[in-house]
């Protein structure tokens, strides 16, 4: 069993509020995550670090969906780490494998204690609501600079105009492509409307974007935020896998395989949940930037 010490100053280090299985699964977590990485710090953070998980199923038109809520975990890294982030984060999700999906986040502590310093809200967020799973006791986490609402909310109302309207904007030219039959160029189009879309929801959620153009990796990202949203693309049975594999695959295979087909009524179907997708995300988004101000 290796030692996971996790004295940090300020920081919470209970698993109290969580039931006894999930205090096991997320020892073992921070176990593999110590062995295959050997960080600085591993942070749990979101819904079951607050307290506000959820895990349930429910039949709709003969289809059982699920629900549950990821494990979220900042990983913090050595200064001078030789692997990618994203490397790390593969090495990671592929070892944790558990009935509750692992969402992980990984960045050097220099890059972490730069956010925190500018006061980038995700990061101190995390600081300030976070359970410390395990700390090397090499290192600390610098002390995080509040922002004021007022600061938080033009900094998320302008994420929201970049991105959420960009992928208003890519949404318009998959349906011109679609309707010019130009198939390839408009799942590719829609592929960047619903990625700008799921990062808009985190960046105003959040202030932080991830570094991926994996819609998988995206979706679980926002899935935390909004349940309606997780739903748009449910992928509980193989035609949904398949609708949303072509989806995932576009950014690449759309451009640049000539093995890659989609049909209309595929595209045509994917318009219709893309724009499902922003009909939920925009309001939510307005909503939050709305809300700030009583933060």
């Amino acid at each position: 069993m290796i030692d996971l010490p996790t004295k940090q100053a300020l920081m919470n280090t209970s698993l109290a509020h969580l039931p006894a299985y999930k205090q096991e699964q997320l020892q073992k977590i921070a176990s593999i995550i110590v062995e295959a990485v050997q960080p600085e710090m591993i942070i749990l953070f979101g819904s079951h670090a607050t307290g506000r998980w959820v895990e349930h199923k429910y039949v709709e038109d003969g289809i059982v969906y699920e629900y549950i809520s990821d494990y979220d975990i900042l990983v913090i890294t050595k200064s001078g780490e030789n692997r990618k982030d994203y490397e790390i984060q593969d090495v990671i999700e592929n070892s944790c494998r558990y009935q509750t999906p692992v969402t992980t986040i990984v960045h050097d502590i220099d890059f972490v204690n730069k956010m925190l310093r500018e006061g980038q809200y995700f990061f101190t967020d995390i600081e300030q609501e976070g359970i410390m799973l395990y700390n090397s006791g090499r290192t600390s986490l610098a002390e995080r600079k509040p922002l004021s609402p007022a600061e938080a909310k033009v900094i998320a109302q302008d994420y929201y105009d970049q991105w959420y309207l960009s992928g208003q904007r890519f949404l318009k030219g998959a349906r011109f492509y679609w309707q010019d039959g130009d198939l390839k160029e408009g799942v590719f189009n829609l592929h960047q409307a619903a990625e700008r879309t799921y990062n808009a929801v985190v960046l105003v959620f959040t202030g932080y974007k991830p570094k991926t153009h994996n819609l998988d990796k995206l979706k679980r990202y926002t899935k935390r935020f909004s349940e309606e949203l997780a739903g748009v693309f449910p992928e509980n049975t193989a035609e949904e896998e398949r609708l949303f594999d072509l989806l995932k695959r576009a950014y690449i295979d759309a451009r640049y395989k000539k093995d890659y087909v989609i049909t209309a009524e595929q595209l045509s179907l994917l318009i219709e949940r893309i724009q499902k997708l922003q009909d939920i995300a925009g309001p939510l988004c307005i909503e939050m930037i709305a809300s700030i101000d009583s933060i």
